[in-house]
């Protein structure tokens, strides 16, 4: 009991900022767990070619998202919460009319030309119809998502992120189970709880906010977000288009293994969820008081958290694929350190980014986002045909990287441009972590055929943390803990 109660004291001393991201981090744990307790499900009731075409599907969805919503649910909210802070029921209200509104249109155009564009996209006429009525309601939830994100009300949003995640697996095996329609099955099942929460919250929201359209807000969100389409565009092809260039060119099966070692790989970036999405407030707080120290220093230590965690992630790779993934998958062993490294990349430039947002400066963005997004798709093309699917791990790497440095180059101009007098962020600090997570995953790839050497890293990593623990555990209560008066 003394041990639980010194536990709660602690708890209860943490920033509120630090309870939002402890919160946060458990719900996406969870929601990740539930999505990979139940992978090994769905890859044993679906055939690779039929998990193939779930593969492709998702990452169509993720594309046409972008365009048909104008992915108003992204970076847009957190400056509208700054921006519109006395009228934010108004301002919710306003995004979801919006974002109704474009996607309608698209509906439409869609469902005058359905052949030409199912062969476009290589997907039937059900699983589009579904895209598309999950699209038109799935961003009210998403918004009222983000609106708990920024304002650190982390119990409902956790509440009611769990009770969609169980739900959707749940029914999706229910549904894959009751018919040999296996791949649309899951499609449909996931799209109908989301459309489902979307209806809730999309009537709540517009009730609050009493109208869907407001001229001002309508034109602000199109200023801000129209020249971030690229870039999200940029984002998803950086993401998917290595999935959807191996489905075409060396076939399903071979989407479905690097798919399951992306889904894998790819958990790590729940952890970055729930940091950028506490980081984010106190972030944009500490811009406009010009406390820049605060921010460089906690950026640098969840950088050094997020080196530790990939690294040893990474080592763990084969565990982790016979863990979740059939038998049949085991191969995705090789795709799974360069697709991990990537997701360390992702985290480096999100950090940019969110200070371009902050100063608006949206179309210096796009720039610096498409021209690698089109480098990645130029070497996929060029490198799947010559070494197969594995090559497109290494693609990724790359060019997640160089979208790491051109954002830095972006955030010091736009630094520049609003007289920021000293840096945001460390460089050097974080260009030596990439060097060391880069190491990390040629190691780990050289230690896979021998398990008790990897072994032994894994466990010098575990004594160098013991060793500095109270070092770690300084840091980590000047940066988390609210200052005893």
């Amino acid at each position: 009991m003394t041990i639980i109660r010194s536990m709660l004291d602690k708890y209860k001393m943490l920033k509120l900022g630090v309870k939002a991201a402890l919160w946060f981090t458990i719900c996406n744990v969870l929601q990740k767990s539930i999505t990979m307790i139940t992978m090994p499900i769905f890859t044993r009731l679906l055939t690779t070619e039929q998990y193939g075409v779930l593969t492709v599907y998702n990452s169509w969805y993720s594309v046409i998202s972008i365009i048909v919503t104008l992915n108003l649910a992204g970076g847009l909210i957190n400056n509208g919460m700054v921006k519109f802070e006395n009228r934010r029921n108004e301002f919710i209200s306003a995004m979801q009319g919006l974002s109704f509104s474009v996607t309608a249109v698209f509906f439409i155009v869609y469902l005058v030309a359905q052949n030409f564009w199912n062969k476009v996209f290589d997907l039937s006429s059900v699983f589009m119809l579904t895209m598309f009525v999950q699209l038109l309601f799935e961003p009210a939830y998403l918004f009222w998502s983000q609106r708990q994100r920024y304002e650190y009300k982390y119990k409902s949003l956790v509440a009611v992120t769990l009770g969609v995640s169980l739900t959707a697996p749940v029914l999706g095996i229910i549904a894959v189970l009751s018919t040999e329609y296996k791949a649309e099955a899951r499609v449909v099942s996931f799209a109908l709880v989301q459309v489902c929460a979307g209806l809730i919250f999309f009537g709540i929201q517009a009730y609050r906010g009493k109208k869907l359209f407001v001229g001002s807000f309508w034109k602000f969100a199109l200023r801000f977000n129209l020249p971030l389409i690229p870039h999200y565009l940029a984002q998803i092809i950086l993401g998917q288009s290595d999935r959807i260039m191996i489905g075409r060119m060396t076939g399903n099966s071979y989407a479905a293994i690097y798919g399951v070692a992306y889904n894998i790989a790819t958990v790590v970036t729940l952890f970055i969820n729930a940091l950028n999405s506490s980081f984010i407030p106190s972030m944009y707080q500490n811009l406009s008081r010009k406390n820049y120290k605060d921010i460089r220093k906690t950026a640098d230590f969840l950088c050094l958290f997020m080196t530790v965690a990939i690294s040893v992630f990474m080592l763990l790779g084969p565990e982790a694929i016979k863990l979740l993934a059939a038998p049949e998958y085991s191969e995705a062993k090789w795709v799974f350190p360069p697709v991990a490294t990537s997701v360390f990349f992702v985290y480096i430039y999100t950090l940019f980014i969110n200070l371009e947002f902050y100063f608006e400066k949206t179309h210096y963005v796009m720039f610096a986002s498409v021209i690698c997004a089109g480098l990645n798709i130029l070497l996929n093309y060029i490198f799947i045909a010559k070494y197969g699917y594995i090559a497109a791990a290494y693609t990724t790497v790359l060019c997640y990287a160089l979208f790491a440095v051109a954002h830095y180059f972006v955030y010091r101009y736009s630094a520049k441009k609003e007289k920021v007098q000293e840096p945001v962020f460390d460089g050097f600090r974080i260009t030596l972590y990439s060097v060391v997570v880069l190491a990390a995953m040629g190691v780990s790839l050289l230690l896979y055929n021998y398990n008790l050497v990897r072994y032994i890293v894994l466990g010098v990593i575990a004594l160098i943390a013991l060793i500095n623990i109270k070092k770690l555990t300084a840091i980590c209560k000047t940066l988390f803990f609210e200052k005893k008066e």
